[in-house]
């Protein structure tokens, strides 16, 4: 990955983990907690792919494993947000535009379920069944909805700064081009293409020249 978007994958999975540990969790909502990691990773996966997003979620993951008051196995939430964003980054559109709220709409709905599924099901391995007693549908509902009510305050801000800080190919590809005509332009306009077809002038008025010599000498010869 290239240093900005280290950078700036970095300091938006801390200030949403700082948010989500400070504020969303002292909220006791009903249900699930809304999961701001969770949107900062899909933001970054829809900019960066199915690659930058799972090294994204892989560390913002395991940063929330061990951030207090964490009271599950390391590693559990870094396994679902490193899937989470292999997924997500694979439906990253091809222009880096989108066409409509629609699509990344869809993808928070699958992501929210999908995470909560995915670590219901790990801590069930490891032999935490805190989500039997809760309740696994009241869990899906209440994820899927408060993800999708603070999808729109996060994901296009976290998808427009990562479009910033990336280096735009359309300019490089344009200053690639401009320096093609350039170098184009500079070959034809004082150099090689010049000096070549100068070269053959001059080989052509010499070839003349010789010529015209030559009739002079025979010419003179006759008389």
């Amino acid at each position: 990955m290239r240093v900005n978007r280290i950078l700036l994958s970095s300091a938006l999975v801390v200030v949403a983990l700082v948010v989500q540990v400070s504020v969303l969790a002292r909220l006791h909502l009903p249900g699930a907690v809304p999961d701001l990691m969770l949107l900062t990773v899909l933001g970054l996966a829809l900019v960066y792919g199915h690659v930058g997003g799972a090294l994204i979620g892989f560390g913002a993951g395991l940063l929330a494993d061990l951030a207090p008051p964490a009271d599950h196995a390391a590693g559990r939430y870094a396994l679902v947000l490193c899937l989470i964003g292999y997924l997500a980054g694979l439906v990253k559109p091809e222009t880096g535009q989108l066409k409509s709220a629609t699509g990344p709409m869809v993808v928070v709905v699958a992501a929210a379920l999908g995470s909560t599924l995915l670590y219901a099901g790990v801590g069930a391995l490891v032999g935490d069944t805190a989500a039997r007693h809760v309740g696994l549908g009241s869990l899906l509902f209440t994820a899927a909805l408060y993800d999708l009510l603070l999808a729109p305050f996060v994901v296009p801000g976290v998808m427009a700064l990562a479009r910033r800080a990336e280096n735009d190919p359309l300019a490089e590809a344009g200053s690639a081009a401009k320096a093609t005509d350039i170098s184009s332009g500079w070959l034809s306009g004082g150099t090689g293409l010049n000096i070549g077809s100068q070269r053959n002038k001059l080989r052509v008025k010499a070839a003349r020249a010789r010529m015209a010599r030559a009739g002079r000498i025979k010419g003179v010869k006759r008389l």
